[in-house]
């Protein structure tokens, strides 16, 4: 049987300079949104710009690539993969959010 992957491949602009947070054992992460644009044309020819946004993170070493290099509205490319995660929001609800991993970037 043949094993499905996870992978994820996306082409956009940075929405924010990314957040850094540094653990006490040297670790890193950075967070950003990226947002990324399509194109629809509807029947009378007129066309409207869909942007989607994507909640994104990177560990070690990429994070601190992000944080030298990244800034708002940069054009980067991101393979990575999806992560779901819950948690409990301020006000006590439980949140479920999809996100991407970042294993590789270009364009920065």
């Amino acid at each position: 049987m043949q094993t499905l992957r996870n992978h994820v491949t996306l082409v956009g602009n940075m929405g924010q300079n990314a957040l850094i947070t540094n653990f006490d054992n040297g670790n890193k992460v950075a967070r950003f949104s990226l947002a990324t644009d399509s194109k629809v044309k509807s029947k009378d020819g007129a066309v409207t710009k869909n942007t989607e946004w994507h909640r994104v993170f990177a560990w070690g070493n990429m994070a601190q690539y992000i944080e030298n290099y990244g800034e708002k509205g940069k054009q980067i490319a991101i393979h990575g993969r999806l992560i779901k995660r819950t948690y409990v929001s301020p006000e006590g609800k439980s949140r479920a959010i999809t996100e991407i991993e970042v294993k590789q970037i270009i364009g920065i």
